[in-house]
């Protein structure tokens, strides 16, 4: 009697062993269907590449949403909303959303960004942006007569940044005095520029400057070499662009390579 009560309970014991992995495997089960925790690790991990940081506080919610979805797909089916054309093509259209996803992160995993590429990159942007800068301030006006003017009122010392925010057309460094900023000589137009590299620090042109946009006064406030990023400062962004590069020429390839009648 004692050895049936005895194996009896290990029979029972044994069953409910096996039964919480199963029951772990489901978050519900919903109208006889189970609800597998799959669907809310796959919610959540969809959260967080959207940039939406899943908290354990969140998990709860995340549950119930997929619970939700399932009771309201499993009307839909009931209705027979699966069976529309415009439902397959929609579901055509996501499946192929997917794959393409998966393709180019699986493309972008296998061809990662190198530190050699990084800094080939960055010596080629430096190569190209080196030499000097110039911080320089202008009053842009319509007519070489105003310009005249405001070089005859500057030489009898009005003052530079007064003249610029009442008289300048230009909007965006007229209001700061006819401040530029600094900049390469290469980022004005020819006229601007050459006039501008001729001047000592702290002259002003002595004949309007004409260029497509009107008649400029420069003052040439100071002159030094440019100022780069370190590499380290840009890293980042150089090997956001260059895996955007690789992942557009991978594209182009297989256009190439596609037939296409």
């Amino acid at each position: 009697m004692k050895k049936q009560i005895f194996s009896a309970l290990a029979a029972a014991t044994l069953l409910s062993a096996l039964a919480v992995p199963a029951a772990a495997q489901n978050v519900a089960i919903v109208n006889g269907k189970p609800v597998p925790t799959t669907r809310v690790d796959a919610l959540a991990q969809q959260l967080a590449r959207a940039g939406r940081p899943v908290s354990p506080e969140m998990m709860g919610q995340i549950k119930d949403e997929v619970i939700a979805r399932e009771l309201f797909v499993q009307e839909a089916q009931k209705l027979g909303l699966d069976a529309s054309e415009d439902f397959k093509s929609q579901m055509e259209l996501t499946r192929q959303a997917i794959l393409i996803r998966e393709l180019f992160a699986t493309f972008q995993k296998n061809n990662p960004v190198t530190d050699a590429e990084i800094k080939a990159e960055y010596d080629k942007f430096a190569a190209a942006n080196s030499g000097k800068e110039y911080r320089a301030r202008h009053i842009l006006v319509e007519k070489e007569d105003q310009a005249k003017a405001i070089i005859a009122s500057l030489k009898k010392g009005a003052k530079f940044e007064d003249i610029a925010k009442k008289q300048s057309k230009d909007p965006g460094s007229g209001a700061n005095g006819g401040d530029l900023d600094w900049a390469s000589a290469g980022s004005y137009v020819k006229e601007f520029s050459d006039a501008m590299v001729k001047l000592a620090k702290g002259k002003i042109t002595e004949t309007p400057v004409k260029s497509q946009f009107g008649y400029h006064v420069i003052r040439l406030d100071d002159v030094r070499e440019a100022q780069l990023p370190k590499l380290e400062d840009v890293k980042p962004q150089i090997a956001q662009q260059l895996g955007q590069q690789k992942l557009m020429k991978y594209q182009e390839d297989l256009r190439a390579k596609a037939k296409i009648e």
